[in-house]
C-alpha cells in the first residue's frame, strides 16, 4: 500500500485527486468541531461517556455527537437511506428497472436516496435534540433571556439537518473529483479520529504516572493487530471456480479457447450484515433512550435485550446469519452467472451447462456465505467482549469496536484498489499517446 501511495504522488493527475480528497476530508473534520449555538457540549459529553450506544454513534461521527458539533449526526442518515433503498430494490420492480437503466437510472436512485436521507435526518435530529434536552445540554441563552426551549430545539434540528446534507455533499464530491468512495472515506476518517483521540488520552494518563494505562495500551495494540490480521485474511479470501471457454470460429477469426475463473468471496457482503443486525436490534433501545429514558420499557429492554446480554448476543448472531444470506442473494445470482457462461460458450469442468451449473454455483455460494456469516458474528461479538474485559476505559472500547475495525480494513483495502486502478488508467493513456 505504501508503494502504491508513493507511485500515486508521482503522477500529477492522481496526486491532484488525492489532494482534493484530503482537502474535503479536512473540511469534514473541521465541521466535527464547530459547535452548534445553543448546546452545552460538556453536559452532554459526560452522559455519552457512560452509554455504549451513544458512545458508538459518537465514535462513527468522529466525536461530533459528543462535541455538539455541526456534523453531529454526520453521514449516518445517508447510510441508513442507502440500506433501506437496497432492501426496497428487492421488493419494488420499478427500482430494479432503474438499476438496469445505466447512468440515468443511477441518477434517479441517487435522487430517491437523497429524499430518504432528508426524512431520516429530520427524525434523527429530533431524537438527538430531545436527548440533549434530557441531559440539560440545551442553553436557553442562545436567543437571549426570552428564548423558549422549543425554539432552541428547532434551531438545533435545522442546523443538524443542514450539517448532514453538507456531509453527504462532501462525500459525493470526493467520489466525483477525488479518489472515490467518498461516503466510505468519511466513515473511515471519523472512526480513525475517534480512536486517535482515545489513544492520545490514554497516553496522557500513562505519562501522568498511571502504570495501568501503559499495560492497557499494550494489550489494546496486540488485540487490534490480531483482529486486523484476521479481518484482512478473511476479506481477501475467495473461492476461484475455474471456467473453460470453447473455441469459436467466426469468419476468419477465432474466439474463446481460454481458461478463467469466477471469484466467489468468503465475505462478499462486507460489514453490511453487522450494520443491519445491530441497527435492527438497537432501534427500540435508541428510541426509548432518546424519548423515554426513565420508562419501564427502557429498563426492561436494557435488562434482557441490552448490549452485552446473552439474548442480545444470540439475536445478533442469528440476524447476521440471516442478512448474510439475504445480501448474498442480491450480490451473487447463480442463475444469471450460469446463463452468461452458457451464452459465451463456457462451462465448468465436470459440470453440465444450465441447471447443474446453477445448482453447483448456488451450493458453493451458500457454503462460503455460512463461513462468512460465522466470521462476522465472531467479529461482532467476541472482540468487543474481550476488549471490554481487558480495557476498563469505555471510550477506548467504543472508539475501536469490532464493527469499526472491519469498516476501517475494508475501506483501506478498497482505497488501495482505487489508487491502483487510477494508476493503471494513467499508464494506459500514456501508452496510447
Amino acid at each position: 500500500m505504501f508503494e502504491t501511495l508513493k507511485n500515486a504522488f508521482k503522477n500529477k493527475d492522481v496526486r491532484k485527486k488525492i489532494l482534493i480528497t484530503l482537502a474535503l476530508l479536512f473540511i469534514y473534520r473541521l465541521g466535527c468541531w464547530i459547535p452548534i449555538p445553543g448546546i452545552d457540549a460538556a453536559a452532554y459529553s459526560s452522559q455519552i461517556s457512560g452509554d455504549s450506544l451513544l458512545g458508538l454513534l459518537s465514535g462513527i461521527t468522529g466525536s461530533a455527537l459528543s462535541n455538539g458539533a455541526l456534523f453531529a449526526i454526520g453521514i449516518t442518515p445517508y447510510i441508513n437511506a442507502s440500506i433501506i433503498l437496497q432492501l426496497l430494490t428487492v421488493a419494488i420492480p420499478k427500482l430494479q428497472e432503474y438499476q438496469k437503466q445505466g447512468d440515468d437510472g443511477k441518477r434517479k436512485i441517487t435522487q430517491i436516496t437523497r429524499y430518504i436521507t432528508v426524512i431520516l435526518a429530520l427524525a434523527q435530529s429530533i431524537g438527538v435534540t430531545v436527548s440533549y434536552a434530557n441531559a440539560d445540554a440545551l442553553s436557553t441563552t442562545v436567543f437571549g433571556p426570552m428564548s423558549q426551549p422549543w425554539l432552541i430545539g428547532m434551531f438545533v434540528c435545522v442546523l443538524m439537518i443542514a450539517g448532514s446534507m453538507f456531509t453527504m455533499w462532501l462525500g459525493e464530491r470526493i467520489t466525483d473529483y477525488g479518489i472515490g468512495n467518498g461516503i466510505s472515506l468519511l466513515i473511515f476518517v471519523g472512526i480513525i479520529a475517534s480512536a486517535g483521540l482515545a489513544i492520545i488520552a490514554k497516553f496522557q494518563e500513562a505519562f501522568g504516572g498511571d502504570n495501568m494505562a501503559i499495560w492497557e495500551l499494550l494489550g489494546f495494540a496486540i488485540m487490534v493487530v490480531a483482529v486486523f490480521l484476521l479481518i484482512v485474511f478473511v476479506d481477501l479470501a475467495e473461492r476461484r471456480v475455474p471456467v473453460q471457454y470453447a473455441k469459436q470460429i467466426k469468419g476468419r477469426k477465432q474466439y474463446g479457447g481460454q481458461s478463467t475463473f469466477i471469484p466467489v468471496k468468503v465475505n462478499a457482503s462486507g460489514v453490511l450484515p453487522i450494520i443491519f443486525a445491530t441497527a435492527l436490534i438497537t432501534f427500540p433501545q435508541m428510541i426509548a433512550q432518546l424519548f423515554a429514558p426513565t420508562s419501564s420499557f427502557y429498563a426492561w429492554w436494557m435488562k434482557w435485550l441490552g448490549a452485552g446480554t446473552p439474548i442480545y448476543a444470540v439475536l445478533v448472531a442469528l440476524l447476521i446469519l440471516f442478512f448474510s444470506y439475504f445480501y448474498a442473494q442480491i450480490e451473487f445470482n447463480p442463475e444469471d452467472i450460469s446463463r452468461n457462461i452458457q451464452q459465451y460458450g463456457g462451462f465448468i469442468n465436470g459440470i453440465r451447462p444450465g441447471k447443474p451449473t446453477t445448482e453447483y454455483l448456488s451450493r458453493i455460494s451458500k457454503r462460503l456465505t455460512l463461513f462468512g456469516a460465522i466470521f462476522l458474528a465472531f467479529i461482532a461479538l467476541v472482540p468487543s467482549v474481550v476488549f471490554a474485559a481487558v480495557l476498563k476505559d469505555a471510550t477506548l472500547v467504543n472508539a475501536f469496536s469490532a464493527t469499526g475495525m472491519l469498516i476501517v480494513v475494508s475501506v483501506a483495502l478498497e482505497f488501495d484498489k482505487q489508487l491502483q486502478s487510477q494508476l493503471m488508467m494513467k499508464q494506459y493513456k500514456g501508452f496510447l499517446k
